[in-house]
């Protein structure tokens, strides 16, 4: 089980309004920032982070989503936050029946996905 994964990106600042608006949906905000590093966490403890180093984009991150608004809501702050869609909410019946996933590529091409596994 992850406990925690990062991203790197070429714009942190860039980068620190992108996540923060399109995680928010999730219950995430920032809580940390060090030098070139921006840490994203709930309630739950911390989650996620940006680093602003080389190599950019390539990453694949999916956030788990206790139900499907969830995934349609981090869908649309992050397309309205400027994300880049990689695929709109919906079922993924080729991974299984109840599979649903939205997908979006921040500005340096990391697959940003929300996902909700469970049944309606």
């Amino acid at each position: 089980m992850i406990d925690h994964a990062a991203v790197n990106v070429r714009d942190l600042d860039a980068a620190k309004s992108f996540y923060s608006q399109a995680l928010a949906p999730l219950g995430m905000a920032m809580a940390m920032e060090v030098e070139d590093f921006a840490g994203y966490a709930s309630d739950k403890g911390f989650h996620f982070g940006i680093f602003r180093r080389d190599p950019v984009g390539g990453a694949h991150l999916a956030f788990a989503c206790e139900d499907r608004a969830k995934v349609d809501a981090f869908y649309e702050a992050a397309m309205a936050a400027g994300g880049i869609d990689n695929g709109a909410p919906g079922l993924r019946a080729h991974y299984h029946e109840n599979y649903y996933g939205a997908f979006v590529h921040d500005a340096d091409g990391n697959n940003i996905e929300a996902v909700c596994q469970t049944p309606p």
